[in-house]
Order: structure tokens, then C-alpha cells, then sequence
């Protein structure tokens, strides 16, 4: 049996040493049932020791797996587990569901499952394509349960009534060259350089939240924070990973290294205002890049790496640096007095504090939080076999969040709040977009 969580050991993706590590963890799990809570694999995975006396070893390879299947990486086990590493216990139970489906994707897939990661994980390529085609590719998928949709859960396995964001006209990285194109010095608002940035957009903010992005770069540089973009960066590999396909994530975690890092050694700080991809770059680049030549890199550009807010929060508390104060959209009541604020499980496990929360305070809303999954996690919830089931993990959010009653509610997360406005109808906004508007930012004209 092999403790391990990395991808480079030799036993990693042997399934009978992986077998007893996951009956191994299991044992442990049952004992403590910390997590019986936190998702439906813990109930699923006690419910069937139980149903054996006890007895872990009773568990067939099919109940093994039921518990696999119903992990969708929130990771929120992890900072509640009392056996992490470096404890002698070395349990990291979203690491081992990460090694169940590496194992899963070398002993090869069903074709519709093949399918269904390649739509998935193929980001850019249907990205480009869906915004060059806006218009169409919005009244073509944007209905659910429409036939398109219909055709869609049958050939590409999409969850035919899951709501899926729409693509934006123009992206986010055209926006930014066509607004930078010509300009001269950048003179800030507040008068001095407080620091410099390169924003990540990824595949959401670049080909569907532009919005995003754009009050992103305002506020930045309504705090004297000049803003650039990487050359040569892609998806961060996450819907990869999650498959269990190590090669090709491995493949994007290389490119985006490689670009990033030239970004922080130019001396910018690197910015991503997407929980899910933020978390791949500081957690899962370091370690699947561990025993590479680019091993350096991905540490340097993980240490260097913030959410939007963590690196706002910093200039307010900062030495010799400060955070802009005069929230002229607060008088207007361009911002409301009181949010409900979703905190996004991949941000809680960054183990960054409520960041959003904490600047939002400084604007003066006072946000109420509601704190529990939205069934979605990276592409688990789009996933037809899985639909159902998300909606279930969904419930307890939504009730929390009409329990709130609050009028604008705000998440960092896009995946999030697209469950966030199937499950209540109310369509969520980007905390860092509440900010732009306390400062009396416009929006863009879409």
C-alpha cells in the first residue's frame, strides 16, 4: 500500500495499491465522521460501512467507487480534517479522489464519458468559438431543456436542464488592447503607484464575464495598481484534473507557469478572479509541477499569486500603501447597504480569510454570508449523471440565501452563481463589481 499523493510516484495510478489506501482512508473516515456534512460521498461512504458491521474490508469495489463518484472536489474536508499532512496519519482525501480518477482515466473511459471531458476541458477552443458567435451559440444552448439541449445531454453528456452561462460579444483580453491601445502614462487617481499587476482571466472572465474584469481593471487602478495581461496563458487545466487526465494537465499547467512566472520576475504580482483556477495555480501547479524543471516557477508564481480582494485587503492594511475611500456610488445608492455574500468553497479552502467580506465592509454594506456549497465545483454539476444530485447539495444555499432577503446578492465564484440564479432566480455579481459601483465606476456598455 502507498500513501502517496503524488502523481510521480510509480504506485500512483496501480488500482490494487490504490484499493487498500482508499479502504486505508475509509477506516479512518468512518472513525471520525467529522465530515459526515459536507457532502453527499461521506454520508454515502458511512451508510455503506454501517450497512456492513462495521466492517471497511466488507466494501465491494462498486461502493468504493459510488463514494468516488460523489465527490466533486469542494475540498472543504481538508481544513476540517484532523489527520492532514504532516500528521503520521498523512490523509488528504481530496488528493486520494484525485488518484481514484487518475486511476480511472489510465484504465480508459466509456466513448460518452470521453465525450463529456473533452466538451468539458476544451474551454478555449469552444470559448473562441461561442463569442466569435455570441448571438447564435446564447439562443442555441441558453434555454434549458430546449431539443438543442436535449441533443447535447445525449451526445456531449451536459445536463440538458442545467442553466450555462452565456458567451460575451467581446473578450475580455480585446477589451483590454483596444482600451490600452495608444495611451500614454497611466495617471492614477490617487497620484501614486501602489503596485502592479497581471491579471489571469481565464476562460470565465475572458470569454463570459468580461464585465468582470473590466471593473476589475478600474478599481485596480483606482487604487494607483497598474493592470496588464499575460502573453501566452490558457485555461488553468482544472476540468483536466478533475477527469483524472494528468498529461494534459500537466500540459497546461507548464504553459500558464512559464508565462506567469516571466509576469512576477518583471515584478508584477499575479491576480485571478476565478476561486477554482486561483486554487489550481497556487495548490495544484506546485505539486504536479514538483519534479519538473518548471518545480521553481510554479512555487515563485503560487507565492505571488492573490484574489482580488486578498490583494486589495493588503493595500488597506499595508505599510506605505492604502486603500481609496471615498465611495462617491454610496450616496447616489448605486450600492446598497446590505448583501448577501456567497462564500465560495475553493476560496475557503485557500485558507485566505473572508476577503470580499472584509472589503466590502470598508465600502460600507454590510454583507450577510451564507456559507454552504452550490453543487457545481468545477465541472462535477454540469455533468448529466450528476444533475439531480447537485441540485440537492444546491438546496441548503438557496434556502439560505431567500432566508437572507437581501435584494443583491454577491459571490467571487462564476460557477457559483450560476447555480446561485437556477436555484433562486436572482443572478449574483462580482463582489470587486459592487466596489467599482461604491466608487462610481459606470458600467461598461455591453
Amino acid at each position: 500500500m502507498t500513501t502517496t499523493y503524488s502523481p510521480d510516484d510509480p504506485a500512483y495510478l496501480d488500482e490494487a495499491d490504490f484499493r487498500v489506501e482508499l479502504e486505508r482512508v475509509f477506516d479512518l473516515c468512518q472513525g471520525c465522521r467529522l465530515c459526515f456534512n459536507l457532502c453527499p460521498s461521506f454520508p454515502t461512504m458511512f451508510d455503506l460501512i454501517d450497512a456492513n458491521d462495521g466492517d471497511v474490508s466488507a466494501l465491494t469495489a462498486a461502493d468504493q467507487d459510488r463514494v468516488v463518484d460523489e465527490c466533486y472536489q469542494c475540498k472543504l474536508c481538508y481544513p476540517k480534517c484532523p489527520y492532514v499532512p504532516p500528521h503520521e496519519w498523512q490523509l488528504d482525501f481530496p488528493r486520494l479522489m484525485m488518484r481514484a480518477h487518475a486511476v480511472g482515466h489510465a484504465q480508459g473511459q466509456p466513448v460518452r464519458e470521453r465525450v463529456t471531458d473533452q466538451v468539458l476541458a476544451r474551454t478555449d477552443l469552444v470559448g473562441r468559438v461561442s463569442t466569435a458567435a455570441a448571438p447564435l451559440a446564447n439562443a442555441v444552448t441558453g434555454k434549458p431543456g430546449s431539443w438543442a439541449r436535449r441533443m447535447m445531454e445525449k451526445t456531449a453528456g451536459m445536463a440538458s436542464e442545467r442553466m450555462l452561462p452565456p458567451y460575451a460579444r467581446t473578450r475580455f483580453s480585446t477589451w483590454f488592447r483596444r482600451r490600452n491601445a495608444g495611451r500614454g502614462p497611466k495617471a492614477f487617481v490617487s497620484g501614486a503607484r501602489q503596485g502592479e499587476v497581471s491579471v489571469f482571466p481565464t476562460c470565465f472572465i475572458e470569454y463570459m464575464e468580461p464585465a468582470i474584469g473590466q471593473d476589475l481593471v478600474k478599481v485596480y487602478e483606482r487604487n494607483g495598481v497598474s493592470c496588464s495581461l499575460p502573453e501566452g496563458t490558457a485555461c488553468c487545466g482544472a476540468p483536466w484534473l478533475h477527469q483524472g487526465n494528468i498529461k494534459e494537465f500537466t500540459k497546461a499547467a507548464e504553459r500558464n507557469v512559464t508565462a506567469l512566472a516571466a509576469e512576477v520576475r518583471a515584478g508584477k504580482d499575479v491576480v485571478v478572479a476565478q476561486p477554482t483556477c486561483a486554487y489550481v495555480v497556487r495548490r495544484d501547479y506546485p505539486l504536479y509541477l514538483e519534479h519538473t524543471p518548471l518545480a521553481a516557477d510554479a512555487a515563485l508564481v503560487a507565492e505571488h499569486t492573490s484574489d482580488p480582494a486578498e490583494y486589495l485587503m493588503a493595500l488597506h492594511k499595508g505599510e506605505g500603501t492604502e486603500l481609496a475611500t471615498d465611495f462617491i456610488g454610496r450616496d447616489t445608492g448605486a450600492v446598497p447597504d446590505a448583501v448577501t455574500y456567497h462564500v465560495a468553497c475553493h476560496l475557503q479552502a485557500q485558507h485566505i480569510g473572508l476577503k470580499s467580506r472584509d472589503l466590502l465592509k470598508v465600502a460600507g454594506v454590510r454583507a450577510t454570508l451564507v456559507q454552504r456549497c452550490s453543487g457545481i465545483d468545477g465541472t462535477w454539476g454540469y455533468r448529466a449523471e450528476n444533475y439531480e444530485l447537485a441540485r440537492k447539495v444546491a438546496a441548503p444555499m438557496a434556502k439560505e440565501i431567500r432566508a437572507a432577503g437581501n435584494d443583491v446578492v454577491c459571490g467571487d465564484c462564476h460557477l457559483a452563481n450560476g447555480s446561485i440564479e437556477q436555484e433562486t432566480g436572482t443572478r449574483p455579481v462580482h463582489p470587486i463589481q459592487l466596489m467599482a459601483r461604491a466608487y462610481g465606476i459606470p458600467e461598461e456598455d455591453s
